[in-house]
């Protein structure tokens, strides 16, 4: 998806509009147009974030992602072979918050490799991971519990 069209439609929209002032409102009109183009870019760029949030929402089994190539995004939506249930909201919580998460590359690549192999999208699997990490289990249950790990009969050291 380009924005340069849109970015540029916008450009001479402004321009129109100065043009009917004097060359000096014309010219300030030009300038706020070449200033605006990042901010617009960004605004641009939130709003596909938030489509894809909605799209994902609407698309059981499905993470729809926004992805930059050089200056332009792209929308990427990536179907589970198989579908698992949702990652459970903590008692008491309602919705969902928004998070911005900067990763190593490798990292990433990682995280997005274990999320496909359990057929879960990078988001559903990182809600698990922090959950997890959050409310840890005992490896062992057995082993744990009220009293902490405990000595199995006959195992280990006395």
């Amino acid at each position: 998806m380009e924005l340069s069209p849109h970015v540029a439609a916008l450009r001479a929209d402004l321009a129109a509009a100065g043009a009917v002032g004097s060359d000096e409102v014309a010219r300030a009109a030009g300038l706020l147009g070449d200033a605006i183009e990042p901010a617009l870019r960004l605004v641009l760029l939130d709003l596909l974030s938030e489509a894809a949030d909605e799209l994902a929402g609407q698309l059981p089994g499905a993470s729809v992602e926004v992805r930059l190539r050089g200056r332009e995004p792209e929308l990427v939506a990536t179907v589970a072979a198989t579908t698992s249930s949702p990652a459970p909201e903590a008692p008491g919580e309602e919705g969902t918050a928004r998070l911005t998460l900067r990763l190593p590359e490798a990292l990433k690549t990682r995280a997005e490799t274990a999320a496909s192999a359990e057929g879960l999208s990078v988001n559903s699997w990182l809600v698990r991971a922090v959950q997890s990490a959050l409310d840890p289990r005992p490896a062992f249950p057995f082993l744990g519990g009220p009293g902490g790990p405990r000595r199995l009969q006959g195992y280990g050291r006395a």
